[in-house]
């Protein structure tokens, strides 16, 4: 019985699994964006995420040599390690995790099976907010308690009630009108006033 077991097997034993997943995780590096099948896509990103997470421990020289083994011990491929921690370590090193994004494509032709396009996220220039360099590490991120949150909010709409009070008298200026232009209108009013003789 395989109650509660949560591990898509994709239909293979598990040496073929382990080394699809292997191949599949050492392209997704090389390549920074592949297109599969959306099963092998979600056990890919379950395969490869904790991978990326090991490049940012960087205390010493000995962690860094020990998670320069493991990541191998997942990949063995040396162009795929190196690539990993010299590439791709310096531009995900301010995200606190998420590293892949999975994109549906629709289903292929041949065996109606869903494809999907896996990319690290880092690396797609389209979306934007790409992260040139890491210059501050990830930022441990809390709920704030109310306390905390109630200044912050004070000072945060405190700018904005200036700007809208700034907006409020330019329109006023903006609206009153010039001595002149009210004699033209007043003089126009009395004209349109007095009844033609028919």
């Amino acid at each position: 019985m395989r109650h509660g077991d949560k591990n898509n097997n994709l239909g293979r034993k598990k040496a073929h699994r382990e080394a699809l997943l292997m191949n599949l995780a050492c392209q997704i590096i090389t390549h920074k964006r592949i297109v599969t099948t959306l099963a092998k896509a979600k056990a890919l990103r379950k395969y490869v995420e904790p991978l990326i997470t090991k490049t940012k421990k960087t205390d010493s020289k000995e962690e860094i040599s020990h998670n320069h083994r493991v990541v191998f011990s997942y990949l063995n491929d040396k162009a795929a390690v190196k690539e990993l921690f010299t590439v791709v370590a310096p531009k995900i090193a301010t995200r606190p995790g998420g590293y892949t994004r999975i994109i549906k494509l629709g289903i292929r032709p041949g065996d109606n099976a869903e494809k999907a396009m896996i990319e690290l996220v880092d690396f797609n220039e389209i979306y934007g907010n790409s992260i040139a360099s890491a210059t501050e590490p990830a930022k441990k991120t809390r709920r704030s308690k109310a306390t905390t949150a109630a200044p912050k909010a004070a000072a945060a709409v405190a700018p904005v009630e200036a700007a809208t009070a700034e907006e409020a008298t330019a329109e006023d200026v903006a609206t009153e009108p010039t001595p002149e232009a009210t004699d033209e209108a007043s003089a126009e009013a009395s004209t349109d006033e007095t009844p033609k003789a028919e």
